[in-house]
């Protein structure tokens, strides 16, 4: 086999379409597991043929007699938008490295302030939009894949791809690397996004003769390059980090649609979990789709139980063959005098009846439905996002007893949260960062960041409840020391009040524009010393001030008691002495 040239277009196709062909390959045994959680539990998602581009729903949702899956999946999506990402709070907050330095004033109001910038970003863009997406997708199928891109009117945007599209190849470490998408355009759309000259010949024909409807199958690269590829010098795109190329799957063979590049790797690839050295996810939906599938079977047979109670077989006399007969409720059937049965022959079979008497106890089905359901709700944590609604209107619990059951559910999620943090939001944040620094829509820092490396901390509900854990023993031991205070007041020396309130409002994830810097609180302690102080020498000398008054007004030659504590009661003196 010859060397590839990577500086021909032919021969990056070839190694493109190998390269996709193994990773397809490694990727078929979970194609076979996507396409039954898609048609039981998400069925608009996925694209697993050809043919499912612009499918119409009328056939996608035949396998679904019950739909507590799907809509145990959408309340994981939203729990999720609520407890991770909430657009109306916020959810993350930058800190430095050096745990002093981030207490510094300035420093903590410029990175306030480059948040709330990044958060208006986030709103502006469909950043909130592609996550939902992406959370359902994990929950049902284990991976998402969103490729952020930059746009010069909103920074940022997610361009989601949904399963069954990408292929993805990860690194020694566990980290997806490369991502190829095998999508469908029509021939408008191709033409319009990548020029006419650079398109095949075929699709140059559709275009003049007006086949602007007929699709083309189109594979998007991104993985890094090669060192033998770039020049580190050289600030084009076909020279960055990460490539970026299209191509027409059956196209010209010496031809690409387009290709650059990107600083940083822009697809994000979240998993639910990860078994092993798997390069796609485990899910909710895989650990659910059993009772998913037991619970249409069981929704089929309940209901052709019922239609056998509501429309029995019936017993019809052959006389009757030729004639009309109206079986519905109500129904009258006409017969000639001659042909009517005797009512000896009707009660002994001849008539009209049920072919055999139907009763079916549905007691033992309906329970082991009900038991499904929450089988399934628990896999997809609905009973953990929707805790309060499914406990019961006659279920009483203390806002003490609520929270604690609360945080007792998150922490399940404990993992799952992690393994988000480390593979979506902290890339996106980082992203969504560079763009705007590029963008010149970053203040200055101040001079005590310059070399400073910054970290994200996540301060959502999900987040705030995983370390809310934490905060229990505190509670505990606060509670103890006011209760002994009681008995033993100087005991409230042992603690330190400013060191547990920053304690505690880290822990809850409250804002640093709450919390007085600890330069302005020694201030403000002084100031209230000084002025404590004042008034109290401004007291002291009112007091001396009136003491000297009450003196001086005394009568020292009669009896009084000042006059007995000076002497001045005493027999006089012989002056003549």
């Amino acid at each position: 086999m010859r060397p590839y040239d990577f500086s021909s277009d032919r021969d990056k196709r070839e190694a493109f379409v190998a390269r996709h062909g193994a990773l397809k390959n490694d990727r078929s045994s979970w194609v076979t597991h996507w396409t039954d959680i898609s048609k039981n539990i998400l069925p608009r998602n996925g694209r697993f043929f050809t043919s499912d581009r612009n499918r119409t729903g009328s056939d996608r949702y035949n396998k679904i007699y019950d739909n507590t899956a799907t809509r145990a999946l959408r309340t994981l999506g939203a729990g999720m938008q609520a407890g991770a990402t909430n657009p109306a709070r916020p959810w993350f907050k930058l800190t430095t490295a050096d745990p002093d330095l981030g207490k510094y004033y300035p420093v903590r109001q410029w990175l306030d302030d480059v948040v709330s910038r990044m958060q208006r970003v986030f709103a502006r863009s469909n950043t909130y939009r592609a996550l939902h997406q992406m959370y359902e997708e994990l929950g049902a199928f284990g991976t998402s894949v969103s490729i952020v891109l930059p746009d010069p009117k909103n920074v940022i945007h997610h361009y989601p791809v949904v399963c069954g599209e990408y292929a993805l190849q990860q690194d020694y470490q566990g980290k997806i690397i490369s991502c190829y998408r095998e999508f469908e355009k029509t021939v408008g759309e191709t033409v319009k996004e990548f020029g006419l000259k650079n398109c095949s010949v075929a699709v140059r024909d559709q275009w003049k003769s007006r086949h602007l409807e007929n699709t083309v199958k189109i594979l998007h690269v991104i993985e890094p390059r090669e060192d033998q590829e770039r020049d580190p010098e050289n600030p084009s795109p076909k020279h960055m980090p990460f490539k970026s190329c299209y191509m027409e799957l059956g196209g010209d063979d010496d031809k690409l649609l387009r290709e650059s590049g990107y600083d940083t790797f822009p697809v994000l690839a979240p998993r639910w979990a990860v078994a092993g050295g798997d390069v796609y996810g485990t899910s909710p939906g895989m650990e659910a789709l059993g009772d998913v599938r037991q619970l249409q079977q069981e929704q089929l047979r309940k209901g052709q139980g019922i239609d056998y109670m509501v429309r029995p077989p019936l017993q019809v006399p052959s006389q009757l063959k030729e004639r009309e007969s109206e079986l519905f409720p109500g129904g009258l059937n006409y017969v000639d005098p001659g042909t009517m049965l005797p009512y000896d022959q009707v009660t002994a079979g001849g008539g009209v009846r049920s072919a055999f008497d139907v009763k079916i106890d549905l007691s033992h089905l309906l329970a082991d439905i009900q038991d499904v359901r929450e089988r399934i709700r628990s896999s997809f944590y609905a009973d953990l996002f929707l805790m309060l609604s499914m406990a019961g209107p006659n279920t009483r619990m203390t806002a003490t007893e609520v929270a604690e059951r609360h945080e007792e559910k998150l922490l399940a999620l404990g993992p799952v949260l992690e393994r988000l943090h480390n593979e979506l939001l902290q890339p996106l944040i980082d992203m969504t960062f560079d763009n705007m620094l590029k963008e010149g829509m970053l203040p200055p820092p101040p001079d005590e960041l310059a070399g400073q490396d910054l970290t994200i901390e996540f301060v959502s509900i999900l987040a705030q409840a995983q370390r809310a854990v934490g905060s229990n023993s505190v509670d505990r031991f606060m509670g103890n020391v006011v209760q002994l205070s009681q008995v033993k007041p100087e005991v409230l020396d042992k603690v330190n009040f400013d060191k547990w309130t920053d304690h505690y409002a880290n822990i809850l994830g409250i804002e640093t524009d709450l919390i007085v810097p600890e330069n302005d609180v020694n201030a403000l302690r002084k100031a209230r010393a000084d002025a404590e102080a004042a008034q109290a020498q401004v007291a002291m000398q009112k007091d001396q001030a009136a003491t000297t008054k009450d003196m001086g007004s005394v009568k020292t030659d009669e009896r009084n008691p000042v006059a007995d504590a000076l002497g001045a009661g005493a027999e006089p003196m012989d002056e003549g002495l």
